[in-house]
């Protein structure tokens, strides 16, 4: 039996009936931008996260481009102000953060739970610091409490990377997305909430920040023809949105499909040269990816022998920020850092499988594969 690492087309089917009848709507309909499907589906997704603000976007590199241009544009950060930001994420994160002028501070993660070392960021926070961005990679909860103090005691943003959590929680029960300042998301297609296309959002329940992130996306314009930014075309289409809140309502349910899998894997993974991270609380972990850590240098072998049997597996994220060519000549990155958790993790990682169409059955070819290498 081969095992897709994800099959996009059998998670459309899912809900494919609803789904086509939502882009029927808005062909018929004839309004494909700015118009009523947006506006349902951001009232729905800050409802579900919890904020009083959803502005929809392009893709979540934007949305959290436009969290910090916003910042920027309101006075409360300045090109050069620091970002304290983990070393383990995706590049969009860092992208985002040097897109805008201000100077990434990247921290260490644990080995152990593959997220932001909140013990490791006080030391350096110094006077240029203006904000915290968390990412809650995986499908993991990141925030810690401690890092919300941390934010109080030197009057710092808290801005949230959801691009790979939606609908997961804080040990307090609140939805990360509505933790912070402001939160970035991204509706990718392989995303827990994925569009048919690209899209993004951000959530807040800072008026003024919803309000100048609108017109920063509608190319700087409040008003039309009338343009108070410098701004970009950056919008989520109609369709997109019309898909989004179709499975938006199965979101939930789709992420308990992927709890049980993971848990699966949990309970009978037994494979010396493999590590898992830290078991979190189910609701503080969404398992938008699986990530295992092989030992010894076999993650590649792995990867191919799992391949040859026909099942899939992808690394991410192989090279991490630091080490990407892009920001070889940055000043923050001259020397180049020496990050070893990071790097370690990067040599290590290896995702399995999920997500809300794999089958047990599936989940099972991929343990007695794993457990025989």
């Amino acid at each position: 039996m081969s095992v897709p690492f994800l099959s996009l087309k059998e998670v459309t089917a899912l809900h494919g009936e609803e789904i086509r009848e939502a882009a029927r709507r808005v062909i018929d309909y004839g309004w494909y931008l700015q118009g009523r499907e947006n506006e349902r589906f951001e009232q729905n997704y800050a409802k579900f996260v919890g904020t009083d603000y959803c502005v929809g976007c392009a893709n979540g590199l934007d949305a959290l481009i436009w969290i910090f241009r916003a910042y920027i544009e309101l006075g409360v950060m300045n090109p050069g102000d620091e970002v304290i930001v983990p070393a383990n994420t995706f590049i969009a994160t860092i992208l985002a953060i040097t897109e805008n002028g201000l100077t990434p501070v990247l921290i260490e993660p644990r080995f152990s739970t593959l997220e932001i070392d909140d013990g490791r960021i006080e030391e350096r926070i110094t006077s240029r610091t203006k904000a915290i961005c968390i990412v809650h990679l995986y499908g993991r909860n990141a925030y810690t409490d401690k890092i919300g103090t941390l934010c109080k005691k030197y009057n710092l943003k808290l801005i949230e990377d959801n691009a790979q959590a939606h609908g997961c929680r804080t040990a307090d029960g609140r939805t990360t997305g509505s933790i912070g300042d402001a939160a970035g998301h991204s509706f990718y297609p392989g995303k827990n909430l994925g569009a048919l296309g690209d899209g993004g959002a951000v959530t807040t329940n800072d008026s003024e920040l919803a309000a100048t992130i609108r017109a920063l996306a509608n190319y700087g314009s409040q008003k039309k023809y009338v343009f108070k930014y410098t701004g970009r075309n950056s919008r989520l289409d109609e369709i997109q949105a019309a898909i989004l809140d179709v499975k938006l309502k199965y979101l939930d349910e789709d992420n308990a499909h992927r709890k049980a899998i993971a848990s699966y894997y949990y309970d009978n993974l037994h494979q010396d040269l493999i590590t898992l991270p830290d078991r979190l609380p189910d609701g503080q972990n969404v398992y938008h990816l699986f990530p295992i850590l092989v030992a010894d240098g076999r993650r590649d072998a792995l990867h191919n022998y799992l391949a040859e049997r026909g099942i899939g597996t992808v690394i991410h994220y192989p090279i991490p920020p630091h080490k990407q060519e892009c920001y070889a000549n940055n000043a923050w990155n001259v020397p180049q850092l020496q990050l070893p958790v990071t790097e370690k993790i990067a040599a290590e990682e290896l995702s399995l499988p999920i997500g809300p169409a794999i089958t047990m059955e599936e989940a099972k070819v991929v343990v007695d594969c794993i457990n025989g290498f």
